[in-house]
């Protein structure tokens, strides 16, 4: 009797006031068939609470994607303030031990065996290409120049290094000394197709330096000049 009273009041007030009502008469508590407006607004903000975790688990992910990055940089940046021995004398000391041309040269980590068991450590990799046409893998101590180690390479483009190389004046020791201006580099390495394969061959360097992280740099084979490398940045910037 109570309900039906309570159900008539609120349908009178909607006819009068010309809207809808959105309020519900609740039955009592023997009534286990209605469901309260409270049970809904508990119901939509477990949805939404839902939603706004998915919007921050995909915040969290791209904050972990930058921090790696960070992370990556530090790493660069540690390595090559820690190396006393610069990229220049690196392949200098390669070229004693495998004579040829360097045609990269990369600062990196390798697990490396002490008293303390096995870690990581810092080393030079230099590529050098000799005259017979076998590659070499040379292993620089970046604190003291020593050699660690030399194994032989297989590599596949040995004619495209050749005709890249010929003719050009300067060599991965000079691209880096080029390029030292600008950061502590990191690496060097021969590009013998260019930009995107159009055969204008070039060094690429890679440097580090407080405040600006790691760079990108062209260094031409004939003359020497240090420009910004274009290619390692986003398709929006390429065009």
């Amino acid at each position: 009797m109570k309900r039906n009273i309570v159900i008539a009041a609120v349908t009178a007030a909607a006819l009068i006031g010309g809207g809808t009502a959105t309020a519900l008469a609740t039955a009592g508590d023997d009534d286990p068939g209605t469901t309260r407006q409270s049970d809904v607004r508990d119901r939509d903000d477990a949805a939404k609470g839902a939603a706004d975790d998915g919007a921050d688990d995909g915040d969290d992910s791209r904050d972990r994607d930058h921090d790696g990055d960070r992370d990556d940089d530090r790493d660069d940046a540690a390595r090559a303030s820690s190396a006393k021995v610069k990229a220049a004398e690196a392949v200098a000391a390669a070229l004693k031990e495998a004579p040829g041309t360097a045609v990269s040269a990369e600062l990196d980590d390798e697990d490396g065996d002490d008293d303390d068991g096995d870690r990581e450590r810092a080393v030079w990799e230099v590529d050098v290409l000799a005259g017979d046409g076998t590659w070499h893998s040379v292993r620089i101590d970046p604190g003291s120049g020593k050699v660690l180690g030399s194994e032989t390479d297989d590599e596949d483009d040995t004619d495209e290094v050749r005709a890249a190389l010929k003719g050009a004046s300067v060599d991965a020791a000079e691209a880096a000394k080029a390029a030292a201006g600008r950061g502590t580099v990191t690496s060097v390495e021969l590009d013998e197709d260019g930009y995107y394969g159009d055969g204008e061959a070039a060094w690429e360097v890679e440097s580090t330096s407080s405040g600006k992280g790691e760079q990108d740099w062209r260094v031409d084979l004939s003359t020497g000049k240090v420009t910004a490398d274009r290619s390692h940045h986003s398709d929006s910037d390429d065009d």
